[in-house]
């Protein structure tokens, strides 16, 4: 096969999601361990039998290629994928494919989810090559590193043919090698080289009205979400919508939200019976999802129904938030406090098993008459199955829709679906579960904290509170240091990889909420001194961005930063509304200098790219310019009970603080009156009249 015949091969063989069953087998008796066996990843874990003489990443492995002068391979996975472990079945525990890649290369195996700096730079290689990605990744590169060509997954035959070339090409004519990888380096070190803007733009209702009407038109109004499949939640998107309306009027904004978020909470992306968001559907109606359960999407949905739930008080958005916590209460919390990363989508083999439902089941479960038949009308069950001839629950109405039709007694029907839902869930625990990635990041971890902030702040359950503090007092613990560097992960009580910029500014974010919930001013200065470490260390003076990566990690081909908002946002964009927050709350000007010149910096992208889709976090910043944020002071003995009150409002350009004393923010300096709680509404360090009780002060905070 041809050099550049390996680009066509690639883009037919692309595979962009992934879904995957975690394996835990135990080696055959003549199986011998690879380096990968002392690694706590799980997904590295799986891999530690292969006959491929798999090395995790790090300078031991590089130093051997360089001494040996040997091709990596830089093979880039996750637990929950599931094309890694066909790839892995299919090639990595072969025999005849691992001698081949032992003779002639330096096998790598990455978890992209602990390393996702090292997956940044070969994935951006591999869209560079083929104008695409995903995964499994599997790079070829240089002894130092410089990717030479990068793809996804490969039968056998064909993963084959790419070794043999790539062996024959390092042995005949290495420096075609050399001159692709100085190539695909250069455009790497270039593909997110923002340049530092010199000049002022002004924030305006008009521009703020542009980016809202061109994101609104990208919504499929008939379903739901993007009008693209397959459908993401793409949960900051919907944060964006939301506050865009609340600040506009814009019905249309409103209606797209909560279509979206109607028809994700009823379709099988939702886990009916147990609660939790799937990664995405594969479908255009949220029906079909890969069963996956994410931690970083469940995190963020919670907070978006959470917030959701402020603003319309529905009743479906409130179930969404309590039954998901449930769900990561019973599947996803470590003792310790900390979060677990993800479910697999895979059972005995089989995508979904553990999630659906042949009609005969439901039949031996239900066999009262009237139960049987509402319960299979409800959650559109068939004898001939609503997906691959088996059943995923889902509903296609709400439940007063439903109610009505039947004319059922409402609340002996929300009984029923109480006690049907743990009675399924009792049956779902008889069967082989889905994998487990126990291992706890850090990022990760302050999205679900967030999470349990929001839904306190929502539904006021105090147990939400408990459990926020509860994990964050694990990522104090734990995951930061004495000086305020932070580790990304965490599993069997060892933490051994250096935080990313996402670890701190996901953690900022979520410190900072956590002040505004409790008043207590630790987490402000927790908030600060990893705000200031993050300067010292990830900062890049050039643009006044910040790299993903500390200057203390070892170099790889690029130092990239990240700057468009995907299924999480990018760290930059956290960051910058750190920055805002942060300097409101503690007056420091330099904070709010900073944040200002991000947003500078990325508004000619934005405004060349003409829509938020990837850059609605940005867009949360840039409307917090527009109107500037309200600062609510809530001074004396009630400022619990009056702040937990206001909260239950949606107020998305609010900051909250106070408590029953005026602690050390200049904003309460002078605001305590013996023997009353006060409400100071504030705009720009300037208060109004303080007022008593929430009602007169929602009433000075109207836009």
């Amino acid at each position: 096969m041809a050099w550049q015949n390996i680009s066509i091969l690639l883009i037919g063989l692309l595979f962009t999601m992934c879904h995957s069953e975690i394996k835990n087998r135990k080696p055959m008796s003549d199986e011998k361990a690879n380096q990968l066996i002392h690694e706590t990843s799980p997904y590295l874990l799986q891999h530690a039998y292969n006959p491929v003489d798999w090395h995790p990443w790090g300078e031991e492995a590089l130093e051997k290629a360089k001494r040996e002068d040997k091709l990596l391979i830089i093979s880039i996975g996750y637990a929950a994928c599931h094309w890694c472990h066909v790839m892995e079945h299919e090639s990595f525990e072969d025999s005849i494919v691992a001698a081949m890649m032992n003779e002639h290369f330096i096998p790598i195996k990455v978890d992209r989810e602990e390393r996702p700096d090292v997956d940044d730079v070969y994935m951006t290689a591999c869209n560079l090559v083929s104008g695409r990605g995903g995964w499994p990744l599997n790079a070829f590169a240089l002894p130092d590193g410089r990717p030479i060509w990068a793809g996804t997954y490969f039968p056998k035959d064909k993963w084959m043919d790419i070794l043999t070339q790539f062996a024959d090409l390092k042995e005949n004519d290495p420096q075609k090698l050399e001159s692709s990888a100085d190539q695909i380096t250069k455009g790497i070190q270039n593909s997110d080289d923002l340049q530092l803007v010199t000049t002022s733009s002004d924030y305006t209702i008009d521009e703020l009205q542009n980016l809202g009407t061109n994101f609104i038109n990208g919504l499929d109004m008939k379903e739901g979400g993007n009008n693209r499949v397959p459908k993401f939640p793409m949960p900051n998107n919907f944060e964006f919508l939301m506050k865009y309306y609340a600040v506009t009027d814009d019905q249309a904004a409103l209606d797209g939200l909560t279509l979206t978020l109607d028809k994700m909470a009823r379709g099988g992306i939702y886990d009916q019976a147990g609660g939790g968001f799937a990664r995405y559907s594969v479908d255009g109606v949220w029906k079909a999802p890969h069963f996956e359960k994410m931690l970083y999407d469940n995190g963020q949905l919670v907070s978006l129904y959470a917030n959701a739930y402020k603003l319309t008080k529905s009743p479906l958005y409130a179930h969404v938030v309590r039954q998901s916590l449930t769900f990561i209460q019973r599947e996803l919390t470590d003792e310790s406090g900390g979060f677990y990363s993800s479910l697999d989508a895979d059972s005995e083999g089989e995508e979904g098993k553990f999630y659906v439902w042949s009609a005969a089941e439901i039949d031996s479960l239900f066999p009262d008459e009237w139960e049987n038949k509402y319960l299979k009308e409800y959650y559109n069950i068939s004898a001939a199955g609503n997906w691959e001839h088996q059943n995923i629950l889902l509903r296609k109405v709400s439940d007063e829709e439903f109610i009505n039709k039947h004319n059922l007694d409402s609340d002996r029907w929300q009984d029923f679906m109480t006690k049907a839902n743990q009675r399924l869930l009792d049956a779902r625990a008889a069967r082989v579960r889905p994998g487990l990635d126990d291992k706890i990041l850090s990022s990760w971890n302050a999205l679900m904290l967030k999470g349990y902030i929001d839904a306190y702040r929502a539904l006021g359950d105090i147990e939400y509170k408990k459990v926020a503090l509860r994990n964050a007092d694990f990522i104090l613990e734990n995951q930061v240091q004495d000086d305020y560097r932070m580790n990304r992960n965490y599993k069997n009580g060892k933490s051994n990889i250096n935080g990313f910029l996402d670890d701190y500014a996901l953690t900022i974010d979520a410190f900072i909420s956590l002040y505004q919930i409790t008043f207590d001013e630790a987490w402000l200065d927790h908030s600060r001194k990893l705000m200031d470490y993050t300067i010292a260390h990830f900062f890049k003076s050039s643009n006044q961005m910040f790299n993903y990566t500390s200057d203390l990690d070892p170099p790889l081909v690029a130092r990239k930063s990240e700057l468009t908002d995907n299924v999480i946002p990018a760290s930059n964009s956290v960051m910058a509304r750190n920055l805002k927050r942060l300097g409101e709350l503690t007056y420091h000007k330099p904070y709010l200098s900073m944040s200002e010149q991000m947003l500078q910096n990325i508004l000619p992208t934005l405004q060349e790219n003409g829509s938020p889709g990837f850059y609605s976090n940005w867009c949360q910043l840039y409307i917090d310019m527009v109107y500037p944020p309200y600062e609510v002071a809530i001074v004396g003995d009630d400022a619990e009970l009056l702040n937990k009150t206001m909260q239950t409002n949606f107020s998305p350009t609010t900051i909250y603080l106070g408590g029953t004393s005026e602690g050390s923010l200049r904003l309460l300096e002078s605001k305590l009156q013996e023997g009353q709680t006060l409400i100071y509404v504030c705009q720009n360090k300037s208060c109004k009249f303080p007022v008593d009780n929430v009602e007169d002060a929602l009433k000075l905070m109207e836009y």
